[in-house]
């Protein structure tokens, strides 16, 4: 594919000053295809600067619909938007910024059947999703398929980019395995900074321009840490795991599977659903919801009948809990409650119930309130 009418040619002329780009770059980018798992906060901003930057062939990955929380940080949509399908509604966005280049709209869960298949189509990966499962089924198909795999992941004001790509270490060599289920809170869990997004998506989109036109020196075996609140970018070297078991002396992945956390901890606690909360209190006048959330968190609503000792000031305070009492131990997702009812537990508390799933779940199965 070549550049050809004067149209093109000014589009992208800022680019065609860059001695590294180029003509011969620009047309590289117009021949390249890119998938993109994920089009939320990360996915916003490499979709929309990959588009800009003339790359031919844009595949979007996403299953999910627009919701109005997504609109703080996935600057791509817009309020009537909410709805619908995130993969549809981002190829109409990249076609109106860019009618030059063609987008695949795909709304299809990323998963082990259809991984290898789609991440084959493509010459770059980009990791735009926020879980563990996506990450490593995204990782190993990659790798099995010999592409590059542009990592990103955000939390709070941190975030993370690297390049696992033929050769170099993979997303294994860092994490072995996946954490225990539940007890690392997601963006929607434990909430994200609207910009870091943009930080690091387009930091993501710096690496995957830079791997098509092969410049510069891409991330590959180096992972780079942003600390958007302290205003620092740390770097730390990443060397192949010899154990690795996909890559490693002794491979013993040979295609994909979907990789579940390992399930936590037994519970010694009976635990009850979100849905059965407000009748278990009407059954229990004198149970009180133990709300362990932290300050912040309980300004997005209160349970009924609430008592608030914050897991960070749970065991200073926990001599002013009477044993004798019946307490439902709840937090926003299920975590930190499911730790402090334990606690409770050892300390010889009997009278316990632990909410599943947390007050998120609960708001869910409530009118009274929103959000927790």
């Amino acid at each position: 594919m070549r550049l050809a009418g004067s149209r093109e040619l000014r589009r992208y002329s800022r680019h065609l000053l860059i001695p590294d780009v180029g003509l011969a770059g620009q047309e590289r980018l117009m021949r390249a295809r890119v998938l993109i798992v994920g089009a939320g906060g990360l996915g916003a901003p490499v979709l929309q600067y990959l588009a800009a930057a003339g790359v031919g062939r844009l595949g979007v990955v996403d299953d999910d619909v627009v919701d109005e929380t997504n609109l703080q940080r996935q600057v791509i949509f817009a309020t009537a938007d909410i709805g619908r399908h995130k993969a549809a509604v981002a190829a109409e966005r990249l076609l109106a910024l860019n009618p030059q280049i063609a987008v695949d709209p795909i709304v299809a869960r990323f998963d082990a059947t259809n991984a290898r298949e789609l991440v084959r189509l493509y010459d770059v990966v980009v990791d735009a999703t926020d879980t563990f499962t996506s990450r490593y089924l995204i990782n190993d198909a990659c790798r099995l398929e010999g592409k590059p795999d542009v990592y990103g992941a955000i939390f709070r004001f941190d975030g993370q980019v690297s390049v696992f790509a033929p050769g170099g270490p993979c997303y294994r060599c860092i994490f072995s395995e996946p954490p225990p289920e539940g007890s690392v809170p997601t963006c929607a869990e434990g909430g994200v900074l609207g910009v870091l997004a943009g930080l690091v998506g387009t930091w993501q989109a710096n690496e995957a321009l830079k791997l098509i036109l092969k410049i510069g020196r891409p991330l590959i075996g180096r992972l780079v840490v942003i600390d958007a609140l302290d205003g620092r970018v740390r770097e730390f070297a990443i060397e192949p795991d010899a154990a690795c078991p996909l890559h490693g002396e002794h491979p013993q992945i040979f295609d994909v599977a979907e990789i579940a956390s390992p399930p936590s901890a037994p519970l010694d606690v009976a635990e009850i659903e979100a849905r059965d909360l407000d009748l278990y209190l009407a059954e229990h006048p004198q149970a009180r919801v133990l709300d362990v959330r932290e300050p912040h968190e309980t300004a997005l609503g209160a349970p009924p009948r609430a008592l608030h000792v914050p897991a960070s000031r749970f065991e200073s305070r926990m001599h002013e809990l009477d044993s004798a009492a019946t307490y439902v131990v709840a937090c926003r997702i299920g975590v930190k409650s499911r730790w402090a009812a334990q606690r409770l537990y050892d300390a010889g508390f009997r009278r316990l119930r632990h909410l599943h799933g947390g007050l998120l779940a609960y708001a869910a199965h409530t009118e009274r309130f929103e959000a927790f």
